[in-house]
């Protein structure tokens, strides 16, 4: 049986300091000879009058581009929220209506945080807040032949979490972003990750983490592809098992320090009460298993971000690891269609 043709792309958070839009993002992606690139945030278009997100759709078809869309939160009780996104219906709906005009697929948004876990509500209240958005919307999505991808972001939820939101929601119009450095944050290997979601995956933030063992716990770094402790190769054979019709979407997010993940003191279990110990057993092994990045980054610092040179080192650096990364993906892992001529 061959195997099994992985269309390759990024998110385009990866080289958010450029501050490109989406006919240069679709041109830059291009000529990386990428399959597909994720707009995950309305913010990336010049403008969502029909005439323009028409004029990206065109686009993207004359370079041989697919895209995947996406906004940001979209739950009303997460500290994530924005009030200026009005209604929360009419905001997810905007975001579907985008993500067809532009002849993606999918819409990827997110739910909250990992603040949101010892927040003012609960997270089951904030998961069914989100179960019941989607299926206030579930009609239109099908309508419009866009798929939500529900993220596990920034700490927000545990696999097991997200998959019964989508399960609740009704995965016919709802399925998952699967985001590989997001599960540091909620001590759970990508692989536990991958396992739990697959069958609802829809596309992805991949990227790499460096994991190793601290004395409080473990620490964790986002790195370039390549560059950490996640074992790709696995990941990868079981990806394309599992959702070979997911396009892989690198998220690459480098410049930003170590984070400490103390889960060897109790206090940190409060947002984590329902946390699985097979689960956890496996992140533990993860973290024995790593080490802490050793290589070359360009750490951001508050204090130091208004020195144009800084800033300016910080921007390269997004585009470098980006591209090392994708080569890393190609070259190492075998992902992509487009670039093997």
């Amino acid at each position: 049986m061959p195997t099994p043709a992985i269309r390759l792309g990024f998110d385009t958070y990866s080289i958010r300091a450029f501050q490109w839009k989406a006919i240069k993002l679709l041109d830059y992606a291009a000529s990386l000879k990428l399959d597909t690139i994720q707009i995950s945030g309305l913010e990336d278009y010049e403008s969502l009058e029909p005439e323009h997100l028409g004029r990206v759709k065109d686009h993207a078809a004359k370079v041989g581009i697919l895209l995947d869309g996406g906004m940001g939160c979209i739950c009303p009780l997460s500290a994530s929220w924005n009030a200026k996104n009005g209604d929360p219906t009419e905001n997810i709906l905007r975001g579907l209506r985008v993500a067809k005009a532009v002849g993606a697929s999918s819409m990827r948004c997110f739910m909250g945080s990992g603040v949101d876990r010892t927040g003012k509500h609960p997270i089951e209240a904030l998961m069914e807040n989100t179960a019941q958005l989607f299926r206030s919307v579930r009609a239109q999505a099908l309508d419009l032949g866009v798929r939500i991808a529900l993220e596990n972001h920034a700490g927000d939820m545990q696999a097991h979490e997200l998959r019964t939101v989508i399960e609740e929601a009704g995965p016919d119009a709802v399925g998952a972003c699967l985001d590989t450095g997001n599960p540091m944050w909620v001590v759970e290997d990508p692989l536990v990750s991958l396992e739990v979601l697959a069958p609802y995956v829809v596309t992805t933030h991949v990227r790499d983490s460096a994991v190793c063992e601290h004395p409080r716990g473990a620490t964790a770094q986002w790195v370039a592809l390549g560059d950490g402790s996640v074992d790709f190769h696995k990941f990868v054979a079981l990806y394309r098992e599992l959702c070979p019709k997911a396009s892989m979407q690198l998220e690459i997010i480098t410049g930003r320090p170590p984070r400490l993940l103390p889960y060897l003191e109790p206090d940190f279990w409060k947002a984590f009460p329902k946390a699985k110990a097979s689960e956890f057993a496996r992140f533990v092994a993860l973290a024995k298993s790593g080490r802490p990045f050793s290589g070359f980054m360009v750490v951001e610092d508050g204090s130091a971000e208004q020195v144009p040179e800084f800033k300016a080192a910080l921007k390269e650096q997004q585009r470098v690891d980006l591209e090392r990364s994708l080569e890393y993906a190609k070259k190492t892992l075998g992902m992509g269609v487009r670039w093997r001529g």
